[in-house]
């Protein structure tokens, strides 16, 4: 019903001092080191909780890159060079221009939703999961790095190949076998 354009306008317009501020740190939770930090803490406690999040990042990431570099799309900063006077930007946020389908923050952030709310025993967590992901995706559209269609096929992505990807891996025997339900920290 609407445009790429009419689209990206209307979520750039809705800007404002406290979202320039915390938008940068909420997409750095989509960050590929966000995950990988996660991944090595996690491996302190449980391998296969570990093992999972970064298998998973591993293989949705790689999936998005090779879209990214298949599809080539510029980015808003790129599509609109003639129209930057109209497109709010966040200070100090360093502008991409080439690749910007699918959002491969918005991927990873979607990936570790699940991951995370598949390993919880308490599933009332998935909505705080789903909301700080949603969170991640936007922040991509709020700082001027991606189109709606980059981040909505990116939370696609992050779901749809982690819950292919846990529902294989996970029925394998070996990962529950009494050394990987330990940790470097935790004996057993």
């Amino acid at each position: 019903m609407f445009t790429k354009e009419v689209i990206y306008f209307a979520v750039n317009s809705k800007n404002y001092s406290f979202g320039d501020e915390i938008a940068p740190y909420i997409t750095d939770i989509g960050n590929g080191w966000t995950i990988i930090i996660l991944s090595a803490l996690l491996v302190l406690y449980n391998y296969r909780t570990a093992f999972l999040m970064i298998t998973s990042y591993a293989i949705t990431s790689i999936l998005a890159q090779v879209a990214k570099f298949i599809f080539d799309a510029p980015r808003p900063i790129l599509l609109y060079k003639d129209k930057l006077n109209l497109i709010h930007l966040v200070k100090g946020v360093d502008m991409l221009q080439y690749h910007s389908f699918p959002s491969g923050h918005t991927v990873t952030a979607f990936s570790a939703a699940v991951v995370i709310a598949y390993l919880t025993k308490n599933k009332k967590w998935s909505i705080l999961l789903l909301i700080i992901a949603a969170a991640v995706g936007y922040s991509r559209m709020y700082l001027s790095e991606h189109f709606f269609e980059d981040v909505t096929v990116g939370s696609v992505i992050g779901v749809v190949i982690t819950v292919c990807w846990i529902s294989y891996i996970d029925n394998k025997q070996f990962l529950h076998t009494p050394k990987w339900n330990k940790g470097l920290l935790k004996k057993s």
